[in-house]
């Protein structure tokens, strides 16, 4: 076992602190990264307060991990010591069940190990995850980061990019088609890029008139604004598909009236209930209103790779991990554009 520095929260009450955490011997298939940035998601924030039921403390979050290998394992073929690469929200998995036989390894039907507060095969803990100075992963659940890009800005795309990406990629956004992006935050902002990028119509769906500039900036296309009841009427039963990023819970019927015959809106962002549907709105058109984790690991590295040919990251704000209870403060109180990103080095 190695001792390394890391940041979390010894409970659901405590502000984040440093500690020192042991990161396990470099087995045969491991990889060890030295992490030059971690990503701030709101997840880590839910986790760090127990918001998803009782975390296991010490907390150390981070799952948007960007670093360099210092040392592979005997059998390791992937990677080799220098590589740019990345670690997102899973660190293992079965490897056995249909789910991980057909790359869907969030889905795992054994339970996927997350990145932190996931129970560790290795030390009989628990996960601790990007908010230190090193990690080490399995092979399998590494990736390759693409060299042109600003790699601080990748960070994000760990979580935030293959979030959205996931379900704009499976129900086949393309060229010709219409698509909703509701929201404009960590999530909305990147749901942008990405269906701007696939070729689709793009419209930005959100409250505020002031979002419209920045949203355009972003690769909307179109700007609806839903309290506006004409602009909805005028917009009615024309949308291929919509990526619904709002995290808290809300009336997503106004929503589905938008969408055309057999039209698909994901809820990405609200993991909790939502208000009543009306079935009507469903019945009236077959639409379907679905859901999306992240992606596997090999979607996730062709979301890098789909970065790499456009040249897609996130846009973000830099900070020092001794700021991060005031980014997280700022995170609640939707104070970013669009990601905090923490230099790793000043935990040196």
């Amino acid at each position: 076992m190695t001792e390394v520095k890391a940041y979390g929260a010894q409970d659901k009450e405590a502000d984040l602190k440093e500690m020192t955490i042991e990161r396990r011997d470099t087995l045969p298939t491991d990889v060890k990264i030295k992490i030059t940035y971690c990503g701030v998601c709101h997840s880590d924030i839910h986790t760090v307060r127990s918001d998803w039921g009782p975390s296991m403390y010490p907390v150390v979050p981070g799952h948007e991990i960007v670093g360099e290998v210092i040392e592979v394992g005997d059998e390791v073929s992937k990677f080799k010591k220098g590589d740019l690469v990345g670690v997102g929200c899973l660190v293992d998995s079965c490897q056995e069940c249909s789910s991980c036989e057909s790359d869907l390894e969030q889905f795992c039907l054994n339970g996927a190990t997350w990145t932190y507060n996931s129970k560790d095969k290795h030390t009989d803990g628990h996960t601790f995850g990007g908010y230190s100075q090193e990690v080490v992963v399995d092979q399998n659940f590494v990736l390759n980061i693409p060299k042109n890009l600003d790699t601080k800005a990748v960070a994000p795309l760990l979580c935030a990019g293959i979030t959205t990406f996931s379900p704009l990629h499976h129900w086949g956004v393309k060229e010709g088609m219409k698509v909703g992006v509701v929201g404009l935050g960590g999530l909305g902002h990147m749901g942008l890029k990405f269906s701007h990028a696939m070729g689709a119509e793009t419209v930005m769906i959100t409250t505020s008139e002031g979002k419209a500039e920045d949203a355009r900036r972003l690769g909307a296309d179109d700007v609806l604004i839903s309290k506006d009841k004409d602009a909805m009427k005028a917009h009615k039963g024309s949308f291929d598909f919509i990526l619904n990023t709002v995290p808290v819970s809300h009336d997503i019927n106004p929503y589905l009236e938008l969408l055309a015959i057999d039209g698909t809106m994901c809820m990405v962002g609200a993991i909790e209930p939502l208000p009543d549907v009306h079935g009507g709105n469903l019945i009236s058109g077959r639409k379907s209103v679905a859901g999306s984790l992240i992606g596997g690991i090999k979607e996730t590295q062709e979301m890098l790779d789909f970065c790499g040919e456009h040249n897609i990251v996130s846009d973000i704000e830099m900070i020092d991990m001794s700021s991060i209870n005031e980014a997280y403060e700022r995170v609640q109180n939707n104070d970013v554009k669009y990601r905090f990103v923490i230099d790793m080095e000043s935990l040196s």
